[in-house]
């Protein structure tokens, strides 16, 4: 009889276990991932491999970064009360969202030009996310064409940037219905883009513009130009914005071509409501910040949100969303699929989320990071840090499953 292959068993090293993790639950370590212990270390391994500009664009937020700085931080409102002396030898990470089953109350987010950073970047994310037995959702602002993501894991799903122009939200959801995908997650809080000073101050644009400062970025960085941007070049041709619109948009590398975002800031309810109708799937609105916008994407159809601050890129200042969840949750009734993204870190952070009144969690950075510096293998390995660091903390919380968990589990701390 096969084992069971489960995320929740994959063998990180411990200071309680032999110095080389060997193949357990049958996943395996590859030898140059043995040292990367938490999300953070992939961070700093990638900060090394990136070109700067590409770096800034993934690790940064927008204006002062207080949204960015401030989503970590919220976890730090709360302290844990653990329960013991409670059998928690079968404690499981699976978790049931919209009748399906997933291996881990944990998703990828969708993250933008993801195989600039990471060759392949989208389809390797997706592919981790299937063998691993969680979702993962694709950026519309990705360099893969959906069809490619959708063929590789049916399970995944779409995240669509959308104008508040009728025909050509039509054209996109008739196409994203096409390639196969069955969940489709609108970003919400894109009316403008925002302003984010630190990809000027990088040289990152999009498209990026070629020149000697471009060149020199991708001498100095040899592993990333040969493994991932000339194999790209050699292997697919110039990537291009393949899913913002129903055709292909920008080259990726281009000295006087624009990104064509459309008029996001006429985009209204009435639009999202005809969206939701013309679709006729599972749709999720990601960006909801506020209660009164949770109950009217609740109210118009919306299967569930994401609450989100776009990883405090667009908003600065903007509440974090673990901040905005209970509120939120206390709105549109605790049966209601709230999911939340930002600022986690640790599988500790899901589980906070989850006591909180999340149904799901996704994460973003971390994946981006852990693509780049390890391809598919170094993001399963990302995944099974999340998974391996959930399963030890609810045995010390004392609880079976992250549903268990509620707001008796935390405490608010004094502020100062």
């Amino acid at each position: 009889m096969q084992t069971e292959l489960r995320i929740q068993d994959y063998p990180i090293a411990s200071h309680t276990a032999p110095r080389k993790p060997s193949a357990a639950g049958g996943w395996h370590v590859p030898r140059r991932l043995q040292r990367v212990l938490s999300l953070a270390d992939f961070e700093d391994a990638a900060r090394r491999h990136l070109p700067a500009p590409i770096f800034a664009y993934i690790s940064g937020g927008c204006e002062t970064d207080r949204a960015l700085r401030g989503s970590e931080d919220a976890f730090a409102d709360h302290d844990w009360v653990t329960r013991v002396f409670n059998d928690t030898s079968r404690r499981n990470l699976t978790t049931t969202l919209f009748g399906e089953q997933w291996a881990a109350p944990v998703g990828i987010a969708p993250m933008g030009i993801s195989a600039l950073s990471a060759y392949r970047g989208d389809l390797i994310q997706t592919q981790a996310a299937a063998a691993a037995g969680i979702p993962a959702i694709m950026s519309g602002s990705s360099l893969i064409r959906m069809e490619d993501v959708a063929a590789a894991n049916p399970r995944a799903w779409f995240q669509a940037y959308v104008p508040g122009e009728p025909a050509r939200i039509a054209a996109l959801v008739d196409r994203v219905k096409a390639a196969g995908f069955k969940t489709l997650v609108v970003t919400a809080d894109v009316a403008v883009s925002g302003n984010r000073e630190n990809n000027i101050r990088a040289r990152f644009s999009t498209p990026l513009r070629p020149g000697p400062r471009l060149a020199w970025d991708g001498i100095t960085h040899p592993r990333w130009l040969l493994g991932t941007m000339l194999k790209t070049l050699l292997r697919h041709g110039m990537p291009h914005f393949e899913n913002s619109h129903a055709q292909r948009g920008a080259p990726i590398i281009a000295r006087n071509v624009m990104r064509e975002f459309g008029a996001r800031n006429h985009l209204s309810w009435a639009h999202i409501a005809e969206m939701r109708q013309r679709w006729g799937g599972r749709f999720i609105i990601k960006g909801i910040l506020s209660p009164e916008d949770a109950v009217l994407a609740r109210d118009m159809g919306a299967d569930g949100i994401i609450v989100s601050n776009h990883g405090g890129r667009q908003l600065d200042g903007a509440i974090a969303p673990l901040r905005a969840l209970p509120e939120i949750v206390a709105a549109v009734g605790p049966d209601y699929a709230v999911m939340m993204d930002g600022g986690v870190r640790r599988g500790g952070d899901v589980l906070m989320a989850m006591a909180l009144g999340a149904k799901f969690v996704f994460v973003g950075r971390p994946f981006n990071y852990a693509g780049a510096v390890g391809g598919q293998a170094g993001i399963t390995h990302a995944i099974g840090i999340l998974a391996t660091e959930m399963v030890r903390n609810m045995s010390l919380l004392g609880v079976l499953n992250p549903a268990d968990l509620g707001p008796r589990h935390l405490r608010r701390r004094a502020r100062p």
